[in-house]
């Protein structure tokens, strides 16, 4: 077996979780392989993109909290190898285990006691008004706010080609299942099981009280264009991560995207026992 890593090298402790995570599995005779940037941090040097090590590993563990996980999804792009976030620091809600449970994790991939969670996600295309198009995909959501500027934008949300509402908000997110623990849930919304065959469209400040939270069907495709009502300037970011300002004539279409996130969990964790811990549930 074959094992990758990845690590956030902002993460205080990241060098040290790396020495001591390739001791253990090298104790369990699985071979493990380093990340170009990830080597840096203890001063070794690797080939391998983090693509490029999704392919020719069995197992890709990610070191950091969500966020590292999300980023080092991008990085990887469409692939079916498993992904394990090994946490340092505070509980995350895409992590497998902790930093003090490597002999733990090591075991369980001698013992395949572990199982793989596959995660909708989502693809978004702009089309701009000269028919040029940007395709990317989210992990967690694709928002649409008004930046900074204190005014709200104004746009029209449609499903499968009907009209669904215009909105004069702060802004939108379209979350998946996995997304629905993180802005959108903080902006109102709902909390949809990681498995289920859904996701979730959350208006941010609504300009109305109707407005509401609306979960779709997996199979839906929804389009969101700007309107010439629109105050303000609407800015466009996937994940939180690149926040590009989005011309009034371009359209942005969201569907379910053809490929899936597969993260590794140990057979003894649930989401609904992370849920309890994250949000301090009785």
């Amino acid at each position: 077996m074959k094992v990758g890593i990845i690590a956030n090298p902002h993460k205080k402790g990241a060098a040290s979780t790396i020495n001591a995570l390739k001791a253990v599995l090298a104790n369990h005779s699985i071979t493990s392989l380093l990340e170009d940037e990830s080597a840096k941090i203890v001063g070794a040097q690797s080939k391998y993109s983090a693509a490029e090590l999704a392919t020719h590993c069995d197992v890709i563990t990610v070191m950091g909290g969500d966020g590292t996980m999300i980023n080092a999804a991008h990085r990887i792009g469409p692939s079916s190898t498993p992904i394990a976030g090994i946490n340092i620091g505070t509980l995350g809600f895409l992590t497998s285990c902790t930093d003090d449970e490597l002999e733990l994790f090591a075991q369980s991939l001698l013992d395949q006691s572990y199982k793989i969670v596959p995660r909708i996600l989502l693809e978004t295309c702009i089309t701009y008004a000269d028919g040029k198009t940007e395709s990317d995909f989210a992990v967690n959501e694709i928002t649409l706010s008004r930046g900074q500027t204190g005014r709200l934008i104004s746009l029209d949300a449609f499903i499968d080609g009907a009209l669904l509402n215009h909105y004069h908000a702060d802004g939108l997110i379209v979350a998946t299942p996995t997304g629905s623990t993180a802005y959108s849930l903080a902006a109102g919304g709902p909390l949809l099981s990681p498995i289920a065959k859904a996701f979730v469209i959350t208006p941010i400040c609504p300009h109305s009280l109707t407005n509401r939270s609306l979960v779709l069907d997996d199979s839906s495709e929804v389009e969101l264009v700007t309107t010439d009502e629109s105050k303000s300037l609407a800015f466009y970011s996937i994940d939180g991560r690149d926040v590009i300002e989005l011309p009034c004539d371009a359209r942005i279409s969201i569907k379910k995207a053809d490929h899936q996130l597969h993260l590794l969990r140990l057979k003894d964790r649930s989401h609904f026992s992370t849920l309890r811990k994250k949000l301090h549930w009785g």
